[in-house]
């Protein structure tokens, strides 16, 4: 009987388990998203609502799921993402949820193919959500039997959700007023009709694909994302600037990255060493933070070279944020944030390489590995390697034109991600520069630091590791906890001419950052506590400059979030061990006309420690004396911290004319100075001095900027920007040196059907005020300001399937070059030698080619 019995019950079990494989069904569709806590939110809210998998691509918005069909369809497991936030085939977010996701997971909704339902907002118990109208335009193609894509005329274009329609033109072109998510219909004589979900007002193409006499077989909606743009959703004024936007440029490193954005300068710091050096709101480099994925990686000694220590085929993407950023990112952001996104283990190509040479002799290679080691693993090696082999003194002035030398550059990073919440980044990174500059007969054998022959040397290394580990609370979305942690090694061993210069620098930094709400997720917050370690050990000659800052800290982010304004105030409080209590206050306010109009307005201070010596080169490439004038203390360099006042507003406005999208901006930013390191340069000749503020300085900038297709798939931006930078120098108030008051700015990109690309630049410079050098005799001095110079730069990349790109390109195509670069360079051992005041292009016409492939 116990035998019989025991038949029956795995009978039984067979049977339920056998049908419950029948029953189980996979599916694979596309799901809006845009990071990693996207991911675990999508995945988890699947595997807690009863899926037996859910895996979710973060590249291609792709989810795979393996369900139980028996219990749920498809349809329920799409309206449970949207209930969740997030947009896909079959159903949409409300707005009001959409917007209490995190910044971070605000992704563009594009149109999907065929998005039929709103899933309704089952937090929400009160209020309801209005609608405004749109202006929806695109045009309607039909794919004939033999693939000519051609217009249709007369078709029907229908809004579901009011009475408006309207019929395309003899182009296909047509133009409908609806409330904005909303269904259209899409109809013409002797097809089927169908509907497409349209969730914002992008440009839209329709194909109908293979169509015949008897139904529309087929919908193909396209959309097109900007290479750069201000996201209308961020309340901070932040550039996005896309993967593409860096291949329109040459782009060899995180300095050359800005060659099509008219929002920063690019500029040689001097005429010998071959560094370059970026402005923002017409101030110096040194005042925008940078930070290499929200960690303070290139900073302190390393703040002037690190420009060169990202390669530009490592980057994945670069926000530039004007004006003072967020609290949580530290207190030194002062004209700005430049964040730059590297290559991620599961989102980059398992194969990168890109080759690069120039006529100046200059090579490059970067190869991009990546591997996916199971579902919570991936790893990735980036390996980088430049250098210049050839001399070249195209102006004869007896000087390199580009430094001899190499560069060695490798990352190994780890990404871990599980559906539990919990994810993790790990990262090493190690870096070996070295670069040969100076008189073209110097050899560094005979001639090192004596008066043979001018030379300088650099020997630069860099260590570094890094981590971020992270926890999304699985049943409240809104909510997470953060760490990030890094040490980093920095050594420069150098010599100009006759003077050694060695800089060390240990750096330790943390940041602990939680969020949550208060209440609803109309109110958010983050909050957190932090530590920076510094150690800096400098001498010029014999002279030494040592000091160590150590600085705790905590921050208070909190983010009011309503229909159409929203607010961010912030405060963080920093202990400096030398400089006491430092306080951070800063607010931005962001208003919606419309969801294409937006008002910006930010306010904030920062704080600083300047390294007048790794952040001012002309020190060492010229024979001017340095002098600290009037120390306060014995700390550092006697010099007290800098701290100024940024504000600054922000109006943009996205249009389509034409059935073409552009885009109107106009930029506004007052920096005001309440202690600052001047450095003189205009009081004598030979010297440069460093002492403290005693009166004003400020910047004012304005910048106006247009972008826009005056025809399909040619991008044109166009920008003016004017500065007003001034400082007191001793006594009397001046416009800081080499700074253009004007620039003009013009964009042309164009892409064919078969993958031709084409990029155009063009940029003009106004006067600059020069250094005073009249104390020079008179064959050895300079005007008072430079004359007014334009540049061009183009490149033409060519696709071939979806692994090769080939480009070549030209920069300074007219081969204009500021002439007598350097002061007495045929007496670089003399008292007037001087190589630091570079107001314009230093080489002439660059000619480059290179090639790049992928294999995904």
């Amino acid at each position: 009987m116990k035998t019989y019995m025991l038949v029956l019950l795995l009978a039984f079990t067979g049977f339920t388990a056998a049908a419950q494989k029948q029953h189980q069904k996979t599916e694979t569709f596309k799901v809006l998203g845009t990071c990693e806590q996207c991911k675990h939110r999508i995945e988890t809210t699947l595997l807690n609502f009863g899926v037996t998998k859910a895996e979710w691509i973060i590249e291609s918005n792709l989810l795979t799921v393996r369900y139980d069909s028996s219990r749920f369809t498809k349809a329920d497991i799409q309206k449970r993402l949207a209930a969740a936030g997030h947009d896909s085939e079959g159903f949409i977010a409300p707005d009001e949820i959409y917007k209490r996701l995190p910044a971070c997971c605000h992704y563009e909704r594009t149109a999907l193919t065929a998005p039929i339902n709103t899933a309704p907002d089952t937090t929400q118990t009160t209020g309801t959500q209005s609608s405004i109208l749109h202006t929806i335009t695109g045009v309607v193609l039909e794919e004939d039997k033999k693939g000519k894509i051609i217009p249709l005329g007369g078709a029907t274009v229908r809004c579901l959700h009011s009475t408006h329609s309207s019929l395309t033109d003899s182009t296909g072109v047509f133009q409908l007023t609806c409330s904005i998510p909303t269904t259209i219909s899409i109809s013409y004589i002797g097809y089927g009709a169908d509907t497409i979900q349209i969730t914002s007002a992008s440009e839209i193409k329709v194909i109908l694909k293979n169509a015949s006499p008897k139904n529309l077989n087929e919908v193909i909606v396209q959309a097109k994302q900007q290479n750069t743009r201000v996201s209308t959703i961020s309340t901070f004024n932040t550039l996005n600037i896309g993967t593409k936007e860096l291949t329109k440029a040459a782009c060899c490193n995180l300095s050359e990255s800005f060659e099509t954005s008219p929002s920063v300068d690019v500029s040689y710091a001097d005429a010998v060493t071959g560094m370059k050096q970026i402005q923002l709101l017409g101030l110096s480099g040194n005042y925008t933070q940078l930070l290499t994925e929200n960690i303070p990686e290139i900073r302190g000694l390393a703040g002037s070279y690190g420009l060169t220590f990202i390669p530009g085929p490592w980057i994945e993407g670069i926000q530039v944020t004007k004006g003072t950023g967020s609290v949580v990112n530290g207190y030194e952001s002062i004209a700005g944030q430049i964040n730059v996104e590297e290559k991620k283990p599961d989102k980059m190509e398992k194969l990168f390489v890109n080759s690069y040479v120039n006529n100046l002799g200059r090579l490059e290679t970067t190869i991009n590995l990546s591997k996916k080691l199971n579902d919570k693993w991936s790893t990735a090696l980036l390996t980088h390697a430049n250098g210049v082999v050839t001399k070249t003194d195209a102006n004869k002035d007896g000087f390199l034109d580009i430094p001899l030398g190499r560069q060695l550059n490798v990352i190994n990073r780890w990404k871990y991600t599980d559906a539990n919440g919990w994810f993790g980044q790990f990262v090493l990174k190690a870096l070996n520069d070295h670069r040969q500059a100076g008189q073209v007969t110097f050899d560094p054998e005979k001639d090192k630091l004596s008066t043979n022959k001018y030379g300088v040397g650099m020997d630069v290394e860099q260590y570094e590791a890094s981590a971020k580990v992270g926890y999304v609370f699985p049943q409240q979305k809104y909510k997470s906890i953060g760490l990030m942690v890094s040490a980093i090694q920095y050594n420069n061993n150098a010599y100009y001419g006759l003077t050694t210069y060695t800089g060390k620098q240990q750096s330790l930094y943390a940041n602990l950052i939680y969020q949550s709400i208060i209440g609803t997720t109309a109110h958010k917050f983050r909050t957190g506590l932090s530590f920076m370690q510094d150690g800096y050990n400098e001498s010029v000659n014999s002279n030494r400059y040592n000091r160590k800052e150590t600085v705790p800290g905590a921050f208070f982010e909190y983010t009011y979030t309503a229909a159409k304004f929203t607010a961010i105030a912030g405060l963080r409080e920093d202990y400096h061990n030398r400089f006491g209590l430092i306080t951070t206050p800063r607010l931005h306010l962001k208003y919606d006309f419309t969801p294409k109009t937006n008002l910006r307005f930010s306010v904030g201070s920062g704080f600083r420690m300047a390294n007048i010596f790794a952040e001012n080169v002309a020190v060492f490439v010229s024979a001017r004396q340095y002098s600290i004038v009037n120390p306060t203390s014995n700390y550092g360099y006697g010099l007290d911290p800098e701290k100024a006042f940024n504000m600054g507003v922000n109006f943009i406005h996205n249009f389509i004319v034409n059935d073409l999208p552009g885009s109107f901006s106009i930029d506004v930013y007052h920096t005001r100075f309440k202690q600052q390191v001047v450095v003189d340069v205009d009081a004598d000749a030979q010297k440069i001095l460093f002492y403290n503020l005693n009166g004003k300085s400020y910047s004012n900038s304005l910048q106006l900027e247009l972008n826009y297709q005056p025809v399909k798939n040619l991008d044109v931006r166009m920008a003016y920007r004017w500065l007003d930078v001034q400082t007191t120098y001793s006594t009397a108030v001046l416009a800081k040196p080499l700074v253009a008051k004007h620039r003009a700015f013009i964009n042309l990109g164009y892409e064919t059907n078969n993958h031709w690309k084409f990029d155009y630049t063009v940029q003009w410079f106004s006067k600059k005020r020069l250094p005073n050098t009249g104390s020079n005799p008179a064959d050895k001095q300079l005007g008072t300001y430079s004359p007014a110079y334009l540049q061009m730069s183009a490149q033409v990349t060519k696709q071939f399937g979806k692994s090769w790109d080939v480009y070549i390109g030209a920069e300074n195509i007219t081969n204009y070059m500021q002439q007598r670069l350097i002061i007495a360079a045929d007496q670089p051992f003399s008292k007037y030698f001087d190589g630091s005041i570079v107001w314009g292009p230093m080489n002439g016409r660059i000619v480059y080619a290179g090639l790049r492939y992928k294999l995904k």
